[in-house]
């Protein structure tokens, strides 16, 4: 599958925090500034990793319904990462009836679905293994809404299914760009535009962080440099 992004388009995305390219996106006013990102609910595992760049591939998870086990699709969905354009980040919605106890991934998952090309996971339920993620499989990024000790009785359900993630609407095939302060979706027809536009904000950033370290600021130039 072709990838819908170039390869050197996804490189350049990830020489740029999120909130640099959530305010790169801005510039091209393709949607309401109050759209396009993640809620401060969802957290990053792993701050100290370098930003998350992929394409979304989505599937529905549940591990709290109580009763027999039920089919579960965890095939499906590493079928659709391997078969995705890369990096692919996986994104599981909680359909399960609680959510806080939920727990979709762990070391051996994760470790999996490093190998077939995802460098991270999205849910707005539960992980486990932090640290045996971090040994089994390194790079490897999580977003999640907590962390519990037991996977309860985790099932994959939906592949490839339109999901909400903390208020952000997800499609498969999205691009989505992550790091410690939070997920932002990334229009795929501006990616490009996206990635030069980053640079030159973080030109106009150094310019100010340089002038108030040379304290010679003042109220007029700081408010020059911070119009918008």
């Amino acid at each position: 599958m072709v990838n819908p992004v170039s390869e050197l388009t996804v490189q350049a995305l990830k020489e740029y925090d999120t909130a640099t390219v959530s305010n790169a996106i801005e510039a091209f006013n393709v949607r309401d500034r109050t759209e396009g990102y993640a809620s401060g609910s969802l957290a990053c595992q792993y701050p100290d990793l370098p930003p998350m760049v992929g394409f979304a591939i989505t599937c529905t998870a549940d591990s709290t319904t109580q009763g027999p086990k039920r089919k579960n699709n965890r095939h499906a969905l590493f079928d659709a990462i391997a078969a995705a354009p890369k990096p692919v980040v996986v994104i599981i919605q909680n359909v399960g009836p609680n959510v806080e106890r939920s727990c979709f991934l762990g070391d051996m998952v994760a470790a999996a679905s490093q190998q077939l090309g995802a460098v991270g996971v999205v849910t707005d339920g539960g992980v486990r293994d932090r640290s045996g993620i971090r040994q089994r499989a390194p790079g490897f990024q999580l977003f999640s809404t907590g962390v519990v000790a037991s996977r309860g009785s985790s099932t994959y359900l939906d592949v490839n299914v339109p999901v909400s993630i903390c208020g952000l609407e997800i499609e498969p095939g999205d691009l989505l760009h992550g790091d410690e302060s939070g997920l932002v979706k990334i229009p795929l027809d501006i990616a490009a535009e996206v990635s030069v536009q980053s640079g030159e904000i973080i030109e106009q950033e150094t310019k100010l962080f340089d002038l108030l370290a040379s304290g010679n600021a003042t109220l007029d130039t700081i408010k020059d440099h911070l119009k918008g």
